[in-house]
């Protein structure tokens, strides 16, 4: 036996689960290192603007990430495989690309100026119980008592979390209703995405998991970069190409996109459905566990009660999901575009 046979025999192989909790440790903390970066490069003004402005962290994260999917599903891109894609899937692709690819993060990434990054990660828990509403109400989907529960129980965490949140200057007065605006936001995106998610199961099912990652993302950047002239103006991307910016997005690509990406993608070829759903599951409490060892942010009353009732949802739909799959002869694994969709619902926020 040749030496480098020994070594690869002695040298473990990295299990799919592994790979999944590597990715969570990385996606769970994005939300808190996006909100440091912006705090370095308002310490480092170029004129009167700051050169690591969210805008430009989501456009430039999301360019990382198209070249880092296209590295790994480019092959899917092929004559024969897009001559099958018809029309009503192109328009469906590109809904969900505009949901999911431009609008959702736009939404988030303005969040994260406004409120805390654990309000972002709490608030965005309210994906999971909107898409299965959604899912039991337009694709007649059964679900569990378990996972009904479990959905409940997000939505009244999500709620308090909210509406128990102190005053602060970024708030919507409702008549005697108080709501934060950068929670607002979260909300509406956590609608969008959940919105994708149903389109992409009703529609997309027999589209190649490349081909439609690819399209998300690269439409979806393309859309949210003329939104963003549109609503800010020309001058908004004007350090875009700042080597102070990119400095630091090589740090911000290589972790969170190639590192983060390549991580999940590779988890999820060699998972289960609900196991990468377990493992998402965690991403609320790596997020708060990051945002307070990164940036000193402390949960206040708000979000120990949210949060609580919040995990208690979690808790009760992985006893669905354990339940489910149980009944099933074999597991599914995660090879398809929809299966993808199911295994990343609730992960949340992921860096781009």
């Amino acid at each position: 036996m040749t030496r480098p046979r020994k070594l690869h025999r002695l040298i473990p192989r990295i299990s799919g689960q592994t790979y999944l909790w590597l990715a969570i440790l990385i996606f769970g903390a994005s939300s808190a290192i996006t909100r440091k970066l912006t705090e370095i490069g308002a310490q480092n003004f170029v004129g009167d603007r700051n050169p690591i402005s969210l805008c430009n962290v989501l456009f430039v994260g999301n360019l990382c990430a198209l070249m880092v999917l296209i590295l790994i599903y480019g092959r899917a891109w092929n004559k024969t495989a897009l001559q099958q894609i018809s029309k009503r899937d192109w328009v469906s692709l590109t809904v969900v690309a505009i949901l999911s690819g431009a609008l959702a993060p736009g939404l988030i990434f303005q969040a994260l100026a406004l409120t805390e990054v654990n309000n972002v990660i709490l608030v965005g828990r309210l994906e999971p119980p909107l898409t299965l509403a959604l899912s039991v109400w337009l694709l007649k989907e059964r679900v569990s008592f378990w996972e009904l529960m479990g959905a409940v129980a997000g939505f009244v965490g999500v709620t308090l979390t909210v509406l128990l949140q102190p005053p602060s200057s970024a708030m919507m007065n409702m008549g005697s209703l108080h709501l934060g605006l950068g929670e607002v936001l979260v909300a509406v995106g956590s609608l969008a995405v959940a919105v994708s998610t149903i389109i992409g199961k009703k529609y997309l099912s027999q589209i190649p998991l490349g081909i439609y990652n690819i399209f998300r993302t690269a439409l979806g950047t393309v859309i949210f970069f003329f939104l963003a002239l549109i609503l800010y103006g020309g001058e908004h991307f004007a350090d875009v190409l700042s080597p102070f910016l990119w400095q630091w997005m090589l740090l911000y690509g290589v972790l969170i996109v190639v590192i983060g990406q390549s991580f999940w993608t590779k988890g999820l070829r060699n998972s289960t459905v609900s196991m990468a759903s377990l493992v998402g599951s965690f991403t609320p409490i790596v997020g708060i566990l990051a945002a307070y060892l990164i940036l000193g942010e402390a949960p206040n009353l708000a979000q120990y009660v949210g949060g609580s009732v919040i995990l208690v949802g979690i808790c009760l739909n992985q006893v669905g999901i354990r339940l489910q799959t149980a009944r099933k002869v074999a597991l599914t694994m995660v090879d398809s575009t929809p299966a993808a969709q199911e295994a990343e619902i609730g992960t949340g926020f992921k860096g781009i």
